[in-house]
């Protein structure tokens, strides 16, 4: 018996998912999860369901495309680990996290590749046995920098997500339309606030009481695109800037890893500039 996740975004009407439950049920398949929402604002019909059973998966499309509203989407997906890439500067926090979930089986991903525009995080990549790729910005416009960036990413294949951790350039149109929808990013809750050169230093001088992270999808809005998942902290008037700095780190990696599991677990569904996450 295999396994197959169902994602359906479609118009919303009546009988959506009587027709689904009943495909799923002709077809002898045992629905372990489902999960389902209305945006009535727009209209839009969105289900994620986890069903087993003997049968081909794209025949199965093919059947819930037909009972679907005109334009409706449907995917079956058999699950297993999806490629990703990395791409790092300097900051170790998320990457080290992400690396860490690799190696203990908490994340269904095979991890092809570090990519920096620096080599000093080759070391710690180097302890898991995973190829790191220094593509240097030096003496180069961005570019013919993201060029050889892209370059190196299409030499492997089927990549699904490209991971920025704290990949701390930004990137062009054309970078982000080689690979839309696919680039997920961390950064620091303060946005708009606190932009530039040390946020948690400005942050701990302007006396906040809460930080957090924001993890999204990359469009050409910067730091603006879908949000995926997010999480704050209280802090005090006791915290130094480095203890804010400390404890942002950690809220920061504990977010991307979530966005990231979230997305491999085909759990998102985008829609305009919002996220619907089962």
């Amino acid at each position: 018996m295999a396994q197959y996740r169902v994602l359906i975004d479609a118009n919303d009407e009546k009988g959506i998912v009587h027709k689904v439950s009943t495909l799923f049920y002709e077809n002898d398949l045992n629905i372990l999860s489902n999960n389902e929402f209305v945006d009535k604002e727009n209209n839009k019909f969105f289900m994620r369901s986890v069903v087993d059973g003997a049968i081909n998966a794209d025949e199965l499309q093919r059947s819930l495309s037909d009972v679907l509203p005109t334009g409706g989407c449907a995917h079956v997906i058999i699950p297993k680990k999806k490629n990703i890439i990395i791409m790092a500067t300097k900051e170790m926090h998320a990457l080290g996290d992400i690396l860490i979930r690799h190696e203990a089986g908490e994340l269904e991903a095979n991890i092809l590749a570090v990519i920096s525009n620096y080599d000093v995080l080759e070391s710690l990549v180097s302890k898991f046995n995973i190829p790191y790729i220094t593509v240097s910005h030096e003496n180069l416009e961005r570019d013919a920098h993201e060029k050889k960036i892209i370059k190196a990413i299409q030499e492997f294949e089927d990549v699904a997500y490209i991971v920025l951790a704290k990949y701390m350039r930004i990137l062009t149109p054309q970078f982000v339309e080689t690979f839309k929808d696919k680039i997920i990013n961390i950064h620091h809750s303060f946005l708009p606030a606190f932009i530039g050169a040390n946020p948690y230093k400005q942050a701990y001088e302007r006396g906040v009481k809460i930080i957090g992270a924001t993890a999204h999808f990359v469009n050409n809005n910067l730091d603006e695109g879908p949000i995926i998942a997010q999480e704050v902290i209280h802090v005090t008037h006791a915290y130094s800037w480095r203890d804010m700095q400390r404890s942002g780190r950690d809220v920061e990696k504990i977010v991307l890893s979530r966005a990231l599991k979230l997305a491999l677990e085909d759990r998102i569904f985008v829609h305009v500039n919002k996220t619907v996450i089962f």
